[in-house]
């Protein structure tokens, strides 16, 4: 493992020093042809060491530009965010150290071939090559890729250069490792064989970070989720808490073939019922007793000569717990 410096004290409190990460009222504000566009909006989050961490929110929400400001790459407005006790933005050098970072696009070094893409990322780290090389075996082992060691990243499954990014990423042992939606665009099998990788990792205690645009997989894989949209964190803590603060409704889905009914508006004063979202011919009810809901929307519409195209009904999860939250489909 590489010798690193000690983490620095500061005078803020012991919980910040011994967190991995952790933002104060952490804002970002860009400035666009129509004037100031605020991206983050006083984000507070602490992770502990050896946690798995998701972050969650619709597209825009402000995700990406809160792992920019915590890898260093995005400068925050106002608000502080500190990662292994350094200070992202007095001390940019000390994070860079003791991060790894996987985004969601392919960052490979397509004139290298994966051994030498981790023995040059080793390098750079200040490894010896003796140690670059080492190491780079040995990751491509631990992550089963000793037989693409002479290939090259565009000759790979998008599941191989996945984990190769995520090998690269491990190097130099890092604290804290940064997930940037890594299974997306993945065939179900790979990503949950991407899955078992990640739960060894942590169970080793690696510390991660994970955004992602599935909800099964934050399910399955992080001990704590914090829900963001419009740059603010709506909603923190373990699934559970998460379906037990936001009401963990069902949500049934109806589409019609027509505008929506106007009977669907009388279900708002039905017993059980907390919403009624109607856009366009689609109308979803949110419900903490959804018993004969869908068969009464079923019925709404056939009284008004319309058919139901598409209907659905979501029972109390993550995803129910996120669309109760934002009023939102997560991959808008």
């Amino acid at each position: 493992m590489l010798d690193r410096p000690p983490i620095k004290r500061m005078d803020e409190p012991i919980d910040e020093i011994r967190a991995a990460v952790r933002t104060v009222d952490l804002h970002k504000t860009y400035k666009g042809p129509g004037g100031e566009v605020p991206a983050v909006q006083g984000i507070d989050l602490s992770i502990a060491h050896g946690e798995f961490y998701g972050l969650l929110g619709p597209n825009g929400a402000g995700k990406s530009t809160t792992i920019g400001m915590l890898t260093s790459l995005v400068v925050p407005t106002s608000g502080r965010a500190t990662v292994c006790g350094f200070d992202v933005a007095k001390h940019p050098v000390d994070v860079k150290r003791r991060i790894g970072m996987v985004s969601q696009g392919n960052t490979l070094d397509n004139e290298l071939n994966a051994f030498e893409n981790l023995e040059f990322r080793g390098r750079y780290f200040g490894l010896s090559a003796r140690d670059a090389r080492r190491r780079a075996g040995e990751l491509m082992e631990m992550f089963n890729l000793t037989d693409r060691r002479e290939g090259k990243p565009f000759e790979m499954s998008g599941g191989q250069a996945k984990r190769l990014m995520i090998c690269r990423a491990l190097v130099h042992h890092p604290e804290v490792l940064f997930l940037d939606e890594p299974t997306a665009g993945l065939d179900p099998q790979t990503r949950v064989n991407l899955w078992d990788v990640l739960r060894e990792l942590q169970s080793g205690g690696q510390t991660i970070l994970l955004t992602t645009h599935y909800m099964e997989e934050a399910e399955a894989l992080c001990e704590r989720v914090a829900v963001i949209d419009h740059g603010k964190v709506l909603a923190s803590g373990t699934v559970d808490d998460l379906k037990a603060s936001a009401g963990a409704d069902t949500v049934i889905t109806v589409s019609y073939d027509g505008p929506v009914p106007d009977g669907v508006a009388k279900l708002r004063d039905r017993g059980g019922v907390t919403k009624v979202e109607v856009t366009g011919t689609q109308v979803r009810v949110f419900a903490q007793a959804a018993d004969g809901l869908l068969g009464e929307l079923v019925a709404i519409g056939s009284s008004a000569g319309t058919g139901v195209t598409d209907a659905s009904q979501l029972r109390p999860s993550l995803e129910s717990a996120f669309l109760t939250l934002t009023g939102r489909e997560y991959r808008e």
